[in-house]
């Protein structure tokens, strides 16, 4: 693991600081004596007259994050990651005029610099005022390589007054590259989302500019078909261009192409402007900022004398095509998968090995190999390469480590990678991407008005009547649920749906008030309203305005998952007196057959278990019902907080059940927590209840209703099933992981479970057999 060989690499040196006087001297004035060597890292040199100038480089970024760079002996050199810390980010962040750092960022994130790598091994105490008054190695005395540049990210609040003395150069600052887009060479009466092909334009001042595509390679286009979202490039047949260019220069008539009615092609007439006269991309890089590129200096309106500008076309992955038949030609990867992403192109890594589902470590996780996982799910490249389980924590087993992409591999399963021991990462590692994905315009057809924040509000969609006139409608909050307001507030950029809502009487809202939707249903993963079923005519019970559908959303949401393994661990049949279910009898947690029984004689069979219940999520999971409408139960001291929070069924080889655990009421606490996580729920003396992040909820095997009365159960094959929150009455990242199954075999004595595991934890094709468990096991034993 790259942590414990710095930390190894760190030691080895101070240990022999004393041999190594070149690597570790304290600074001292010049008429001062001899150095005496030290085995610890040194301040570096004092500061100079010349103030030392910092600043943010690399690609992606946002003006308060980026690869740190200092200019020192008038050449800009980065700062190597070892021993890096907040402390040393606060430092830096604070020379750059923000108040404070938020986070640092290890393994080239922004990119790998070039030059000098200026410091290494930087200790800093937190309050120093500059990066050279904190100990490192020296100046240019590092054993690093520029994959281990480090990076911060600030936060984006500026202290007041503050003058930068560190700007870059006007030249540099000019020629920054960070937007870029399409014009599209066939101008249609309807423009059609995504734009795969067009004139290649940078942002430049308050404008566009174009490149010069002299010399312009199939490399350079792919790096700018995965900046806007697609996975592939096309080849572009420039005699076709050049013909039109020579036509719309001479005014003579158009070629006839094939295009939709309305449609005509162009090249606008006035003169290009061009900004970039050469690029030489290697195809591996995820921003064309990274690539080498020649910027045109004076009368940049002629710089591309026998050229003209750039034009790519690119290929759409199969969620953003057209074309349905090329759909089904264009399928992504099946052995890698994201989750507990808000938004379309982002989540947690996921792999699949063995028919069985895993996550990556985050050791050495970078754009390139975040690129190749984004391009083989039919996305771009990656926008961000994120680490520490930002995207929330995997459960199941972790299959690989330092992964070292090119960029050009076909799957991340074609990279080099280590094999994980159980000593080398944890999953509060895991490594998630966000990738780049096409524009598709489709949060400009809804809003939400009315509500306190820009998160919360009635949903209103833009509708457009037979006449083609558009207007803004409601839509019908009759069978509105947390699934449809998941898809509006994705459609909307604003994260997770914290609440869908049936009722907005008590928000203000626009003159709006036709109901122009009904019967919204989805499954939520689509990416707008419209994909979602929904009434062909409009059709509403309540048609006022009061009850249309709202949404309340949040940027984090909680992730429930059942601990499967020790489910599988614990069960056992219990045969319990009737005399000792009084208490679960009045909670209606025995089947219907012991209202029948002779109280209180005889007893009831119990399929019992514990059940481990973890929030991996990035919020904490709350009950939806306020304190005020808790129900106080006797039997058990306490108020249960959720009436169904978790199903518990027995089902034969057909799906049908035959025994339910009636475990109507639930309170939420922390029984336990991930080291360094502090419990925040108790059920005790009406505490607040829920499951706190890193946390979990454990009902023993031993509690009363922790069971399935399997009294009338014949022995047999069947499935065991544990869903939780099964009526999604609480928002999660992720419902698909909220059933736990296992096969169950009953012999009318012993009971035995066999591949407990979460619903999405094996592959379909395993799933699939697991399925055919039961049925096949009937089989063979009758």
């Amino acid at each position: 693991m790259e942590k414990s060989r710095r930390q190894q690499r760190l030691a080895f040196i101070l240990l022999f600081g004393l041999w190594l006087p070149c690597c570790f001297t304290q600074t001292t004035p010049s008429n001062s004596a001899t150095p005496t060597p030290t085995p610890s890292p040194s301040p570096s040199p004092q500061p100079r007259t010349e103030k030392l100038k910092v600043r943010l480089a690399g690609y992606p970024r946002k003006h308060n994050e980026g690869r740190i760079e200092l200019f020192y002996k008038g050449e800009w050199g980065t700062i190597c990651d070892d021993d890096f810390s907040l402390a040393n980010a606060n430092v830096l962040c604070r020379q750059l005029g923000f108040v404070s750092a938020t986070g640092w960022t290890h393994s080239a994130k922004y990119g790998k610099g070039q030059g000098k790598i200026w410091l290494d091994n930087v200790l800093c105490g937190g309050g120093e005022k500059s990066i050279e008054l904190c100990k490192s190695r020296g100046w240019g005395n590092s054993d690093c390589t520029h994959d281990e540049d480090a990076g911060v990210v600030c936060k984006d609040e500026r202290i007041p007054g503050f003058v930068d003395s560190n700007v870059i150069d006007a030249h540099v600052d000019e020629n920054k590259i960070e937007e870029v887009r399409l014009r599209p060479v066939v101008a249609m009466a309807k423009k059609k989302l995504p734009i795969t092909e067009g004139v290649v334009e940078v942002k430049y001042k308050d404008g566009w500019a174009q490149i010069c595509d002299i010399g312009w390679t199939i490399k350079n286009t792919r790096v700018v078909c995965g900046m806007l979202g697609f996975p592939h490039e096309r080849k572009v047949n420039k005699n076709f261009y050049k013909r039109l260019k020579k036509r719309a220069a001479e005014k003579l008539p158009r070629p006839k192409v094939n295009v939709s009615a309305g449609g005509r092609l162009y090249l606008e007439r006035q003169k290009n402007y061009f900004h970039i006269h050469s690029v030489a991309c290697l195809g591996t890089e995820v921003h064309l900022a990274a690539c080498p590129l020649e910027f045109s200096k004076a009368n940049a309106t002629s710089a591309c004398t026998g050229g003209m500008p750039a034009v790519v076309s690119c290929m759409p992955g199969p969620l953003f095509m057209q074309n349905s038949g090329l759909k089904k030609k264009l399928k992504i990867s099946s052995n890698v998968r994201l989750k507990g992403g808000s938004r379309v192109g982002e989540g947690r890594v996921e792999v699949l090995k063995d028919n069985e589902w895993g996550t990556v470590c985050d050791d050495r996780w970078n754009l390139q190999s975040a690129s190749v996982v984004c391009r083989e799910l039919g996305f771009g490249s990656a926008k961000e390469a994120l680490t520490g389980g930002r995207l929330g924590q995997g459960m199941g087993p972790i299959y690989m480590n330092e992964v070292k992409c090119v960029g050009q591999e076909r799957s991340i399963w074609n990279c080099p990678f280590k094999n994980i021991t159980s000593e080398d990462c944890h999953h509060m590692e895991d490594a998630a991407v966000r990738c780049n994905i096409p524009y598709m315009g489709l949060e400009n057809t809804i809003r939400i008005t009315g509500g306190r924040t820009r998160y919360e509000g009635r949903v209103e969609v833009l509708s457009v009547d037979s006449n083609g006139t558009q207007s803004w409608g409601l839509i019908c909050g009759e069978s509105w649920t947390t699934k449809e307001a998941m898809v509006a507030c994705r459609q909307l950029g604003l994260g997770y749906a914290n609440q869908g809502l049936q009722e907005t009487w008590y928000w203000d809202s626009s003159n709006v008030t036709e109901m122009v939707m009904s019967g919204v249903k989805c499954t939520g993963s689509e990416m707008s309203l419209s994909q979602c079923q929904h009434h062909k005519t409009v059709s509403c019970q309540k048609a006022a305005a009061k009850f249309a559908a709202g949404v309340i959303c949040s940027e984090t949401a909680s992730d429930l998952v059942l601990n499967a393994s020790l489910v599988q661990q614990t069960v056992y049949i219990e045969d319990r007196p009737l005399h000792m279910l009084y208490c679960a009898a009045e909670e209606d947690c025995l089947s219907k057959s012991a209202a029948k029984a002779n109280w209180p004689y005889g007893h009831r069979r119990l399929l019992r278990f514990s059940s481990q219940i973890h929030n991996i999520g990035r919020a904490d999971f709350k009950p939806k019902a306020g304190r005020h409408s808790w129900v106080w139960h006797a039997c058990h001291g306490h108020y249960h907080s959720m009436d169904i929070f978790t199903h518990y069924d027995l089902l034969n080889a057909n799906g049908t059940k035959v025994a339910e655990g009636h475990k109507a009421s639930f309170c939420l606490e922390d029984t336990d927590c991930q080291e360094g996580v502090s419990k925040r729920y108790e059920c005790a003396n009406f505490g607040d209840q829920g499951i706190t992040v890193g946390c979990w909820d454990l009902y023993r095997h031993d509690i009363d209703c922790q069971w399935i009365d399997i009294t009338d159960v014949k022995p047999g094959n069947y499935i065991l099933q544990i869903v939780i929150n099964p009526n999604y009455e609480v928002a999660e990242s992720d419902f698909t992981n909220n059933a736990m199954k296992c096969n169950c075999k009953y012999d009318g004595h012993r009971i035995w479970l066999h591949n407990c595991h979460i619903g999405d934890a094996f592959s379909e094709e395993a799933e699939r057999r697991f399925e055919k468990y039961p049925g096949q096991l009937n089989n063979r034993i009758s």
